[in-house]
C-alpha cells in the first residue's frame, strides 16, 4: 500500500524546516510505502541562476540530472529517503556540472544528517556488523561512511605543535605480519599507519608530517628496532630517540622467562617442582603480585635458584627510570651492568649487552621523560578492533578503523542549519 501526499503545505513546509532547506529547494511530495516501511520525499529546486560547485560563480541552468535518493533520518521509525533531480549548471569557466545539494556531501548516497548519526552509532556500536544491523544498512555501506568519515577527518586535522611521537609496530594478521603505528604522545591520538616495519614503512609515517613539522618534532620513542632508528634520524633530525620503558621491560622479562624454562628443564629431570606454574608470576611487577604470589616470590628470592637472580635483575632495572637526570642514571646503569655481567645468565647478559649498546636512547629518556605507554594503550584498543572484526584481511580497512577509533579526527559533517 502506497500513500503519497501532494500539495499539502503544511506537511511540506514540516519536512522542508526538518531538513534545513534553503529557499532554493521545495519539497513537492511525501510518499508513504507501508509494505516496504518507507517514507520518500521528493524535493524539487526552486529555479533561479545556480552556484557553479567547482569555482562558486553564478552561473545559468543547463540541463537536470537523472533523479537520485539519500539516506536520511528514520521517520516514525520508517526508513527514510530523500529523492531529487539536481540540476546542472553551465559554468563558462569549469563547463557542466551537477550543483551541490545542501543536504548531502558530493558523491555521498547519505544525507549529512544521516552521515553524523551513523558515526555516533559506530563509535558506540560493540563492532561494525552490530552497527550496521541497528542502521539498516549494508557492511559495504557502512564501510563507505567509515571512509567518507576519516577523509573528511584528515583533511580538517591540524599537524601543527606535534613535539613527541611514538613508533610502534602491530600484528595484522597471522605470522609475521605487521603494521607500524605513529602516534602524537601530547595530543594523545594515532597520526598514522603504515603497512609493514621496514624503513620505508617508518619513512611513510613520518611523511604523515611536512618537513617543517618534522622539524619541530623533539623526540620520538621507539623500540630499538633498527628500521625505525633509522627513519628517525634521516626524517627528524632534530629529534632524540628515546629508548622506551615498557619494551626495555619486555626484554628483560623473556630473559628471566628463557632462565626460568632452562632452570625448570633441569629441575624436573630432579623431580624438583618449584618452578612448575611460576611463569605468570615472574612477568608481573611486584606491586601487581597478591599475596599467595608474594609469599612465592619471596621464598624464590631466598633460594638459590638462578630464576630468583634474573627476577631480581628484572625488578632493579624499574628504578633506572626514576633517576634524578642523566648522570645519576649514569651511575645506576653502570652498577647494574656490572651485577648482571657478574650473575653469569646469559639471557640477562644478552640483554645489558644490547641495553649498553642502546645506552644513548636510554639516556635521552631524561631529557623529554616520554614513553611509549600511549601507543601500548592504543595497541589494546586496536587488538579489540581486530578481534571485534575477527581480523583483516585488508590492510586498508584496518587502517581507517584505525583512524576512525584512533585518531582523533573530527568526523562529523557540517550540518547547514543544525
Amino acid at each position: 500500500m502506497i500513500l503519497y501526499f501532494v500539495g499539502m503545505n503544511d506537511l511540506n513546509q514540516h519536512y522542508r524546516l526538518l531538513l534545513g532547506l534553503s529557499d532554493d529547494w521545495k519539497v513537492v511530495g511525501v510518499e508513504l510505502e507501508l509494505s516496504a516501511n518507507q517514507v520518500i520525499i521528493d524535493l524539487e529546486h526552486s529555479g533561479g541562476k545556480l552556484c557553479c560547485p567547482e569555482c562558486s560563480a553564478s552561473c545559468s541552468r543547463s540541463d537536470t540530472a537523472p533523479k537520485r535518493r539519500w539516506r536520511h533520518l528514520d521517520t516514525m521509525q520508517f526508513a527514510t529517503e530523500i529523492r531529487a533531480a539536481v540540476p546542472r549548471s553551465k559554468c563558462p569557466t569549469c563547463g557542466v556540472k551537477t550543483i551541490s545539494v545542501p543536504w548531502a556531501g558530493k558523491h555521498s548516497r547519505f544525507t549529512l544528517m544521516f552521515e553524523s548519526f551513523a558515526i555516533r552509532v559506530l563509535q558506540a556500536a560493540a563492532n561494525v556488523s552490530r552497527a550496521a544491523e541497528l542502521l539498516r544498512l549494508s557492511w559495504d555501506s557502512v564501510h563507505c561512511l567509515i571512509e567518507r568519515a576519516v577523509q573528511r577527518g584528515l583533511d580538517r586535522r591540524s599537524l601543527d605543535s606535534v613535539h613527541h611521537v611514538g613508533m610502534d609496530e602491530k600484528s595484522l594478521g597471522k605470522g609475521h605480519d605487521y603494521v607500524s603505528v605513529m602516534t602524537d604522545i601530547d595530543h594523545r591520538r594515532v597520526l598514522d599507519v603504515s603497512k609493514d616495519r621496514t624503513i620505508a614503512a617508518a619513512d611513510e609515517l613520518w611523511q604523515t608530517l611536512n618537513e617543517s613539522q618534522r622539524n619541530e618534532v623533539e623526540s620520538a620513542s621507539m623500540d630499538m628496532w633498527p628500521a625505525f632508528m633509522t627513519s628517525g634520524k634521516k626524517n627528524a633530525p632534530n629529534a632524540e630517540i628515546v629508548h622506551d620503558k615498557f619494551h626495555v621491560s619486555k626484554y628483560l622479562g623473556e630473559a628471566v622467562d628463557k632462565v626460568r624454562l632452562q632452570e625448570q628443564r633441569e629441575l624436573k629431570g630432579e623431580g624438583d617442582e618449584r618452578l612448575t606454574g611460576l611463569r605468570q608470576m615472574l612477568l608481573y611487577n611486584e606491586e601487581n603480585l597478591s599475596e599467595d604470589q608474594r609469599i612465592n616470590l619471596q621464598i624464590l628470592q631466598k633460594s638459590d635458584l638462578r630464576t630468583g637472580r634474573a627476577w631480581a635483575l628484572k625488578e632493579n632495572f624499574r628504578h633506572f627510570w626514576d633517576c634524578n637526570g642523566q648522570a645519576a642514571g649514569q651511575r645506576f646503569f653502570d652498577g647494574w651492568y656490572r651485577w648482571a655481567m657478574r650473575n653469569r645468565l646469559e639471557p640477562i647478559k644478552k640483554v645489558a649487552r644490547m641495553l649498553r649498546g642502546h645506552l644513548p636512547g636510554l639516556m635521552s629518556y631524561f631529557n623529554h621523560y616520554v614513553t611509549n605507554a600511549l601507543s601500548e594503550g592504543f595497541n589494546s584498543k586496536i587488538q579489540s578492533i581486530k578481534s571485534a572484526a575477527r581480523g583483516f584481511r585488508s590492510f586498508k580497512n584496518y587502517r581507517l578503523r584505525i583512524l576512525f577509533y584512533c585518531g582523533k579526527l573530527g568526523l562529523n559533517p557540517v550540518v547547514s542549519g543544525h
